[in-house]
């Protein structure tokens, strides 16, 4: 994608998430798009989908700016067929997709697919901040019940899955804190890298939904 402003304002980098991927899934199908925004996904109050906010590759650097270029990418996925086939069809037509105060171009389309791999221990990095909370409160990696929090959060969606829930999650590295605003409130949270033991099909999910909360938002997204 190329962005036709040089710079997104910093309430723009995930806080147009949300409209974004639910005018996709609109586009093709209303009633679902709306169902998975009021009620969550059958009967679960989880979303099963996530996205990335806009990034740029050769963006220049600026101190307190969220530069652009004419070498951007947004990722969207789904672990659920459904929801993912409306993204592939909504994305697979459009000339441009409005990013807050930015128009970004689509300049090409692929559709990215995993190579199956075995169950067992794995390592997944994130690309964006993940996002924990406990009681109202962010939690950031290294704080108590960091692991705690994001650990119930992926038994959770293994249950809306169906899929064995991982075992043995430990976090290896972890970026620095990043606070942005969404709809006039914070989310703060830090890119991590995580080990656990895991099935191979909750593991593929993973990839297409992302770790911790607010993954609609653009975070938690798994490289």
């Amino acid at each position: 994608m190329a962005a036709d402003v040089p710079s997104l304002r910093w309430e723009d980098v995930h806080g147009p998430a949300r409209a974004v991927v639910y005018g996709l899934l609109g586009s093709q199908d209303a009633g679902l798009a709306r169902s998975l925004h009021d009620e969550g996904w059958r009967g679960h109050g989880l979303r099963p989908l996530g996205l990335t906010s806009p990034q740029f590759k050769g963006a220049p650097r600026k101190n307190g700016v969220y530069t652009t270029s004419r070498d951007g990418s947004v990722w969207f996925g789904s672990p659920v067929p459904e929801i993912a086939s409306l993204l592939i069809t909504s994305l697979a037509s459009r000339a441009e997709i409005v990013w807050g105060a930015a128009r970004l171009k689509m300049r090409g389309f692929t559709l990215d697919v995993d190579v199956p791999q075995p169950s067992g221990p794995v390592v997944l990095d994130t690309m964006t901040p993940v996002i924990v909370k406990r009681e109202s409160r962010y939690l950031l990696p290294g704080d108590p019940f960091f692991v705690e929090r994001l650990q119930h959060n992926l038994v959770h969606k293994a249950d809306v899955l169906g899929l064995p829930a991982p075992e043995g999650l430990q976090v290896l590295e972890a970026g620095p804190r990043r606070r942005f605003t969404v709809r006039g409130a914070p989310r703060i949270g830090a890119r991590v890298r995580v080990a656990m033991e895991a099935d191979a099909r909750f593991v593929k999910a993973l990839r297409s939904w992302g770790l911790g909360l607010d993954t609609v938002q653009g975070f938690g997204w798994v490289r």
